[in-house]
């Protein structure tokens, strides 16, 4: 399965900047490889990098889409259900790490729900929130995760975006966490 962004979908705003193919985690009998396409707002990148003179140079608004393959494949009589709880409790501790990576604290899991992807495939989706700390305050930023199985494969998707705060470093930016959200979550259908 392609869990790709549709050429459509990238323009001035959203941009591929990373493709990248490597063990996202380890399981007892496997190891998981993932394919990854990592997009930014790279209009959003810019519009701060240069208002901080680079020092805040950082991808504010980004997703990801990720095909899961195992290695060696599961063996025969062993579905993805059987092993469905543990890509989803490893894939959220990636999503953390990687953002704790990124420089942002304070990361927490909220709630999670079900979504209903454009294959008509089910999700299980999960909110984050973060800070990414500033000399006198911090950008809040909340993230999802989404991971589904389809044809006997896994796929994740997911991202962050800011929330509060980026606007008090760089006042030239509108803040739309309600679209941001929306834009995200329509991503993540997209590519499912």
């Amino acid at each position: 399965m392609a869990v790709t962004l549709p050429e459509s979908r990238l323009d001035e705003e959203w941009r591929l900047v990373e493709q990248v193919t490597e063990t996202v985690f380890k399981l007892p009998t496997a190891e998981v490889v993932g394919d990854t396409h990592l997009y930014e707002d790279g209009h959003l990148r810019d519009t701060v990098r240069e208002a901080t003179d680079g020092t805040h140079d950082l991808p504010w608004r980004f997703f990801f889409s990720t095909d899961l393959t195992f290695r060696p494949p599961l063996a025969p009589g062993f579905g993805t259900a059987s092993v469905f709880p543990t890509v989803v409790s490893s894939a959220r501790r990636e999503f953390a790490g990687d953002l704790r990576e990124r420089g942002f604290t304070e990361v927490d899991r909220q709630r999670s729900e079900r979504m209903r992807l454009s294959s008509g495939s089910r999700a299980r989706l999960n909110r984050y929130t973060a800070h990414y700390p500033l000399t006198e305050t911090a950008v809040v930023v909340e993230g999802w995760l989404a991971v589904w199985t389809a044809g006997g494969s896994f796929a994740l998707a997911g991202g962050a975006y800011p929330v509060d705060g980026l606007d008090e470093l760089v006042p030239s930016v509108v803040l739309s966490p309600g679209s941001y959200r929306n834009d995200l979550l329509d991503m993540i259908k997209t590519v499912g």
